[in-house]
């Protein structure tokens, strides 16, 4: 199977563009927007529509496979690549790659998709957003040549030998996480609730005790509006290195608080993901890989999910080989070509640390449908549902796509 010809269509993503530089230099909410100037290259202004770019690979029976270009939501902060606009890169798709992807055999994924993952122009890779796009078109292109599921695809090229089922979905509350958590507990939502936790102050608390309060009403609130005592999901909240901060990077005290948020949750277990944040990879893997080994020689029943400075594949696997966290999150627009995504669930199962096949809400449905069936075909511990933050969106999409999925393999059988 060839492709005969590729298109592109300009797209908005399931959330928006924020300014993180500008945000973090103390710029205030007007409603839900931001006020004052943007200071990071290509914003026009702090919070502006996430875009993407679907790419449409005509194929030679008729069949069109796409995927989507997108990037996550603080793009050009971090050392990421800058932000990523439809008008911008609409052009290098069409000028540049296109060409030298017509008339090229697509019956497999991942000799191509490594092939434009490591492609440059002028010197430079591509952006992160287009070889995440590029790469997912290429295994739905796989998958219609071979009249199978993308995760089947996955599965036999990179040799998986693990059953295609549906995996645990984790949703994400934002800001409104008391109205957001009825929803999760009432949808099921086998891990919940993100909570975003971004703000000493005013969400964990100088000494911690507005996140220990909001715990115990979590688990008190599960207790009361779940349909039957079998339900007892996974309670996970990003806490952004606020911990860190509260208790001055000190691993012991670390540690203490963290044993009170295991007695506030119960009956139901607990992760807590970037619980600091040390400004630098190498002190971050030190730090992160010190707190696991306390809690673990405590006893202290939380697991640690790693997040920031774990961004590319290469970090992903010092994590795992350093044993900072119990969990790693695969932050998939981040990676780059969604090859980088099989690769890094199947080395954080190797190396026996939890993988989380997560992104960001401002991706697309496609690109939600593309990662879940890698993160299905690879045997991940869990997936977030995305993309947004209204949760019925994520859990639908998400959740959707892995039944679809296993229903069509079960077939099979």
């Amino acid at each position: 199977m060839k492709i005969i010809d590729i298109i592109c269509s300009a797209g908005k993503t399931g959330f928006y563009f924020d300014d993180q530089r500008a945000i973090k230099a103390g710029a205030g909410h007007d409603g839900f927007d931001y006020v004052g100037e943007p200071v990071t290259e290509g914003f026009s202004r702090i919070r502006q529509a996430g875009e993407s770019i679907s790419v449409m690979f005509i194929l030679e029976d008729g069949q069109v496979a796409h995927g989507d270009c997108a990037a996550v939501q603080y793009s050009g902060a971090g050392g990421r690549d800058p932000l990523f606009l439809a008008s911008d890169f609409i052009p290098v798709i069409k000028n540049e790659i296109a060409p030298k992807l017509i008339g090229r055999d697509i019956n497999e994924f991942r000799p191509l998709a490594e092939e434009i993952d490591t492609m440059e122009l002028n010197g430079k890779r591509l952006h992160t957003a287009i070889r995440y796009g590029l790469t997912q078109a290429i295994l739905d292109a796989a998958a219609k040549a071979n009249k199978i599921t993308m995760a089947e695809v996955v599965k036999k090229e990179y040799a998986t030998d693990v059953a295609i089922k549906r995996l645990p979905l984790f949703t994400q509350s934002g800001d409104d996480r008391k109205n957001n958590a009825d929803k999760m507990i009432i949808k099921g939502a086998d891990i919940m609730p993100h909570a975003l936790i971004n703000h000493v102050e005013t969400k964990l608390g100088k000494d911690g005790s507005i996140l220990k309060d909001y715990v115990k009403w979590l688990s008190d609130r599960v207790l009361k509006l779940r349909e039957s005592e079998d339900y007892m999901p996974i309670f996970h909240i990003d806490v952004y290195g606020t911990i860190g901060v509260a208790f001055d990077q000190d691993i012991q005290k670390q540690a203490d608080y963290l044993a009170t948020l295991e007695e506030a949750a119960k009956p139901f277990h607990l992760r807590i993901e970037g619980p600091m944040d040390v400004e630098e990879r190498e002190a971050q893997v030190e730090a992160l890989s010190a707190l696991t080994a306390e809690l673990d020689k405590r006893g202290i029943n939380v697991e640690l999910v790693a997040d920031e400075w774990c961004n590319t594949l290469e970090d992903i696997k010092l994590f795992a080989d350093k044993k900072a966290g119990h969990v790693v999150q695969i932050k998939t627009p981040d990676l780059g070509g969604v090859n980088n995504i099989a690769e890094a669930v199947l080395y954080c199962n190797e190396k026996g640390i939890g993988s989380y096949v997560g992104g960001t809400c401002n991706e697309t449905n496609r690109s939600a449908e593309v990662t879940t069936n890698i993160a299905m075909a690879c045997g991940a511990l869990q997936v977030l549902a995305k993309p947004g933050m209204g949760v019925d969106e994520g859990i639908m999409i998400v959740g959707n796509e892995m039944n679809r999925v296993e229903a069509l393999v079960n077939s099979r059988k």
